[in-house]
């Protein structure tokens, strides 16, 4: 991805969240001037990787297949400074915008559609190998138990929420006629080291060819103190 292309979905990415009447911290709109001046009392940001996200999943056809995350809050397991046992984030969901099939390892999360469009959310039972299962998936929807058949695609409108728990394959993407959607999620500790099981490989951070300066930087561009 070139670094004009990330800006222009940085910047389209804060309007969105705005008009949705939702304030992101300071943090969110430091230049990196700003990052370089920012002591110790900043390393939990750095450290636990708070801030703005972009993947393209290593495609390189983010309007396909791709995600913006901001992550607010996140403890940390390897780092005893960092004792929270809870992470939030919040997700921007283009119409027909694909996250792949995965599953996590150890976090359990609420998706929360917090509004803007609806959210398509396809699941599957993991077997023991990591594939996909072909049994009944028993999900909660805002606290209603459900027993859907393997690969039913759950329909998540604004206000409603769904918790996956670990194991449990999930992709998702906008529902394409229902414009951008603005998600939260509420977990355990995040860890997209570690906690990631995706069906398919797939990368992480984008490769940013830099055309421009950064409009903001990314949880994985924080300049260190070093």
């Amino acid at each position: 991805m070139k670094r004009s292309e990330v800006n222009r979905i940085l910047q389209e990415a804060a309007d969105f969240v705005a008009s949705r009447n939702w304030n992101l911290p300071p943090f969110a709109f430091w230049s990196r001037q700003e990052w370089e001046s920012k002591e110790a009392e900043y390393d939990e940001i750095r450290d636990n990787m708070l801030g703005w996200d972009i993947t393209d999943f290593g495609l390189g056809d983010f309007a396909q297949v791709g995600l913006v995350l901001f992550t607010l809050r996140n403890g940390n397991e390897q780092d005893a400074r960092y004792s929270k046992p809870y992470a939030e984030k919040i997700l921007i969901v283009q119409p027909g915008q694909v996250t792949p099939c995965h599953f996590h390892w150890h976090k359990m999360e609420d998706i929360i559609n917090r509004g803007g469009g609806n959210l398509l959310i396809e699941l599957y039972n993991s077997t023991a190998e990591g594939a996909l299962a072909d049994t009944p998936v028993t999900v909660s929807v805002d606290g209603r138990k459900r027993r859907v058949p393997a690969g039913t695609i759950l329909r998540i409108r604004p206000g409603e929420s769904i918790t996956l728990t670990q194991g449990l394959y999930h992709r998702f993407w906008g529902e394409p006629t229902t414009g951008p959607t603005l998600l939260g999620e509420v977990s355990q500790v995040n860890d997209d080291t570690a906690d990631n099981r995706f069906l398919d490989p797939v990368g992480r951070f984008p490769e940013i060819e830099e055309d421009v300066e950064p409009l903001y930087l990314l949880c994985n561009e924080y300049p260190s103190r070093d």
